[in-house]
């Protein structure tokens, strides 16, 4: 019998002391809950609420032609990141259109930094290193283990946050980049966020983790602060309608199939499948991510079939209760042919095919 020993963030101890219930992502350790999942997510849209996410990925890019390397390696288009200290959500796709990850690039005043998902880190990091050869002047670095990253995110984020480093956080704009202290830590941060709530998420060295994690849990008491686990981290951003590598992307879905058109640029000159993604936008899509939003109390689960009359048309990425919105919703790929607002579908819940019909993403906006 083969035993695996899992990895642990630099706060693992911080959980258990926290009483969390941990479990395996991705091989992590990671806390997927404290008290419970729905008192977590709701702390998170009406509070504030602070996760782990020091499982993900962090890769440097430095060097001349370190600006043409990412803009070839990514779908969205870099150039909009005119200055430094701005960032944006992204895509690395395969010439065949099939996307390797989904991520965050940071442009800084002398590098590039890439987030990535925890579950890719290795196969991002190989995927940089095989393309990076006909860039000469490139230098790549992976400093995921020298980094804790965590996420500050709620209506009451922005002003704890700037009582800790400074007033001066709250002017920073959505998908901007800042650096500063927190009560003598040195921290980087950009105002993103996987929740659908305003907020930061905070990158510190290792060592100084868990010193920041109880301070913003000690200064945000005021505001009733909650330590979030994964389990509301996916409630949450499955109501905010942001798609979680392994559900709606993966190694058979282009970023247009997943529904984030808005973030491919083909016209911004040469990138990584942009043949296919161009000729997609043109000919037509074979599957298509929708929004679900289903009758009565069932909930919808990943794998769970979806059904136009009797013919069965997909399947279910991701379901849950609407913790929020109050009603069971779900993410699932169907033929173009079904995606439309308003058409009326069923998902077959244990014996029950139960009503659902496809609704605008997100099922959540906060307000500005």
């Amino acid at each position: 019998m083969v035993t695996t020993t899992l990895k642990e963030t630099p706060l693992a101890s911080a959980h258990r002391s926290l009483g969390a219930r941990m479990v395996d992502f991705a091989g992590w350790n990671m806390p997927v809950q404290y008290k419970s999942i729905v008192q977590e997510h709701q702390a998170c849209r009406t509070k504030v609420g602070l996760f782990d996410v020091s499982h993900m990925g962090e890769f440097l890019v430095t060097g001349a032609q370190a600006s043409e390397f990412v803009q070839y390696m990514v779908a969205n288009d870099c150039n909009k990141l005119s200055n430094p200290d701005m960032a944006l959500y992204t895509q690395f796709v395969r010439p065949d259109g099939s996307t390797v990850d989904d991520l965050i690039v940071y442009r800084r005043k002398s590098d590039w930094l890439l987030v990535v998902n925890a579950s890719n880190i290795e196969k991002d990091w190989n995927w940089l290193k095989q393309n990076v050869s006909k860039f000469k002047d490139v230098k790549l670095e992976d400093i995921s283990e020298q980094i804790g990253l965590l996420a500050l995110q709620g209506p009451h984020a922005v002003e704890l946050f700037a009582e800790i480093v400074g007033s001066h956080v709250k002017d920073m704009p959505s998908f901007t980049y800042g650096e500063g202290t927190a009560d003598g830590i040195e921290v980087w941060f950009g105002r993103t966020g996987y929740t659908g709530e305003d907020g930061f998420e905070i990158f510190v060295k290792t060592n100084k983790a868990e010193a920041l994690w109880n301070l913003l849990l000690q200064r945000g008491k005021k505001f009733n602060i909650e330590p979030c686990g994964l389990g509301a981290r996916d409630t949450l951003r499955l109501e905010a309608g942001l798609p979680l590598y392994g559900h709606e992307l993966d190694d058979e879905t282009s970023p247009i199939e997943a529904g984030l058109g808005w973030s491919v640029k083909p016209d911004k000159g040469e990138f990584l499948g942009r043949d296919v993604i161009i000729s997609q936008k043109k000919n037509g899509l074979k599957k298509q991510c929708v929004c679900l939003k289903a009758d009565g109390k069932a909930l919808p689960r990943q794998g769970y079939e979806v059904y136009a009359g009797d013919e069965k048309i997909g399947q279910v990425t991701s379901g849950s209760q609407g913790i929020f919105v109050g009603y069971p919703i779900a993410f699932a790929f169907v033929p173009p042919v079904h995606a439309k607002v308003g058409t009326q579908l069923s998902i077959a819940i244990r014996d029950t095919k139960v009503p659902a019909t496809v609704v605008k993403r997100p099922f959540y906006k906060r307000e500005v």
